[in-house]
């Protein structure tokens, strides 16, 4: 495995290169000079690598496996698997492959790293981890409101909606106070508020919009100008992009 240095701040398409023919031996001669074994420069990798994000692409055949007569049985050793999944607690490891990304996941069987099949054209992000949600505010919140004529709470998995729609307008301010009288003290907690439903969200910075921005990546739409987006109302509401078309 090799490795290349990006100098540049801002992010750059990634030329693709291939390797010389063994046959052109002033090619290959030069080859590990360019581009040196990541185990015989391994300090001057860790030097070149203080006070910058480290980003692991990894092919699978020849690299994770060795090149065997029957591509069926391109098997990677379990040291090989233990240790690029502790490679990938710590930076953030894509394999890429001319493989079906199913084939290749089906080889490796490591569940924290990107999968990038058919060169790339099929690409699987690794499932996140997200703590649990505390279930001790949904029960707090429930027992707060419970007094409050036509509250209701929802329990979304990852969050709990306080909806007030059929709430006396008298009592709406009461309510209010009521929630954030037990958020308002837990960092680990934030509200937000919708159309006549508050939300008690974990800290995470998640929203409508990250999510459209992450599937306009994963769709290669994210720096195009030529795409028209069409958005229902809430989502459009999240400020993350503007000019949209919306539907109510």
């Amino acid at each position: 495995m090799g490795f290349q240095l990006s100098h540049c701040s801002k992010q750059k398409k990634v030329k693709p290169f291939y390797g010389p023919d063994k046959d052109d031996d002033n090619g290959y001669a030069s080859w590990p000079v360019k581009h040196p074994s990541a185990l015989e420069t391994f300090d001057s990798i860790s030097k070149e690598a203080k006070g910058k994000k480290v980003v692991v692409f990894l092919d699978y055949d020849g690299t994770l496996s060795p090149i065997v007569e029957d591509p069926d049985k391109a098997f990677m050793s379990s040291e090989m698997r233990m240790a690029v999944r502790e490679v990938a607690k710590y930076f953030p490891t894509s394999i890429i492959s001319g493989r079906s990304r199913e084939k290749v996941k089906e080889f490796v069987q490591v569940t924290n790293v990107y999968y990038g099949g058919s060169h790339g054209l099929d690409i699987l992000a690794p499932l996140r981890a997200v703590k649990s949600f505390d279930k001790k505010i949904s029960i707090e919140v429930e027992d707060t409101i419970t007094e409050i004529q036509g509250a209701r709470l929802e329990d979304n998995k990852f969050c709990i909606s306080v909806h007030y729609r059929q709430v006396p307008p008298k009592d709406h301010d009461y309510l209010k106070e009521k929630v954030i009288s037990l958020v308002e003290n837990r960092p680990e907690f934030r509200l937000t508020e919708g159309k006549m439903v508050l939300e008690v969200r974990p800290s995470i910075l998640r929203n409508k919009g990250d999510a459209l921005n992450y599937l306009l990546d994963t769709l290669g739409f994210k720096d195009a100008k030529d795409v028209l987006l069409c958005t229902s109302e809430m989502i459009e509401r999240t400020k993350m992009h503007s000019g949209l078309i919306h539907f109510p």
